[in-house]
């Protein structure tokens, strides 16, 4: 039987899922839960680019959960509204709904969950008997499951490093790009992500993850980010103008140290538009993003991801292959103990159920 699963947000993540769900015959599209008024009612298609499925998107999520779903994608965001997103997913478990997100960091890690959260998260599974598992792209698969399989491959390893390669200007999240991220902000104001607490806090996960799988203790996780102004004024459709001097790209960091060494470290080259500080590493073939694993070693090995859900906009095809990770883990999760679940307890995550 298939499992009744219900996708919560319609915004970059959510339409994917919503696709994903539609095209696994393991699963069936049981309700999906919007914020925005204008989208209740709407079907669910409609609102994911697809044909009519004759579900209706709603508002109402305590009725559709008291439907008993097996499991809730949960897609809304977290960047803006941490304990919201936290409050909705406690909601959906103890509902007795497994869930599957990509929204709250901390728990990319189980076994480092801070206390607080891991108290609350593990009575609310005990309460309604359910799982949750936390995974994407980046953090996600890009940085735990392909790294951990290249060095299945490898002989001899002196460093596995994740690098995201990313133009900014394909991103339909502005508040985040100016706010969060601080594209077009001074130089002297460092930006909420780049602070060394934040990138520890959302990738530090990721480092302790291959850590896990390869079986080595990581003494320690630091940082190092470096920050370049735009050097004329650009302009980008649906975000406006960016000022010459202000943050136009950055480089960052995040390093797990073993052995007194950077062994396994998470890289970003991120740019607000393409040509900004060309210097830096770049995606191949002209494109503006990508995602890249390099296995530095005897031998070497790299490997590039290119995502396209077919539009040529690299950000779409990165949410698409996020939510694709989390759906197709939706069985696995669904028969998982109650609690967190640490990525590599999950059997290997593939497409086996897709319609071809």
């Amino acid at each position: 039987m298939a499992h009744r699963v219900v996708v919560w947000g319609t915004g970059n993540v959510g339409k994917p899922a919503i696709r994903a769900v539609l095209a696994s015959s393991e699963l069936e599209l049981a309700g999906v839960i919007v914020a925005n008024p204008n989208k209740v009612g709407v079907d669910a298609g409609t609102l994911a680019g697809v044909g009519p499925t004759g579900v209706l998107a709603t508002d109402d999520a305590a009725s559709l959960l008291a439907t008993s779903p097996d499991a809730v994608a949960y897609c809304a965001s977290g960047d803006f509204r941490p304990q919201e997103a936290i409050a909705d997913i406690e909601q959906c478990l103890r509902a007795g709904a497994n869930v599957v997100t990509s929204a709250v960091y901390d728990l990319l890690h189980p076994p480092t969950t801070p206390q607080p959260l891991k108290d609350r998260i593990d009575a609310a599974c005990m309460a309604g008997n359910s799982s949750v598992f936390v995974s994407g792209i980046d953090p996600g698969w890009a940085l735990d499951l392909l790294p951990l399989v290249l060095s299945g491959v490898g002989g001899e390893i002196s460093e596995i490093r994740a690098q995201e390669i990313f133009c900014y200007e394909t991103y339909h999240a502005p508040d985040a790009v100016r706010y969060l991220i601080g594209f077009g902000q001074p130089m002297d104001q460092l930006p909420a992500m780049l602070d060394p607490n934040v990138l520890v806090g959302i990738w530090g996960g990721m480092i302790r993850v291959v850590a896990d799988g390869l079986g080595v203790v990581v003494e320690d996780i630091t940082t190092h980010v470096e920050r370049f102004a735009l050097k004329e004024t650009v302009e980008v459709p649906g975000m406006g103008t960016f000022e010459a001097g202000t943050q136009g790209a950055f480089r960052f960091e995040v390093q797990g140290i073993v052995g007194g060494k950077p062994r396994i470290v998470m890289e970003h080259v991120t740019r607000i538009v393409p040509g900004t500080s060309p210097e830096l590493p770049s995606a191949p073939n002209g494109r503006l993003g990508c995602h890249r694993v390099i296995v530095t070693g005897r031998p070497s090995i790299t490997v590039t991801v290119e995502a396209d859900d077919g539009t040529g906009n690299p950000a779409e095809g990165g949410n698409a292959t996020a939510a694709g990770r989390m759906v197709h883990s939706i069985p696995a999760v669904c028969a998982a103990k109650p609690g967190a679940v640490h990525p590599l307890d999950l059997p290997l995550i593939i497409g086996r159920s897709l319609r071809l």
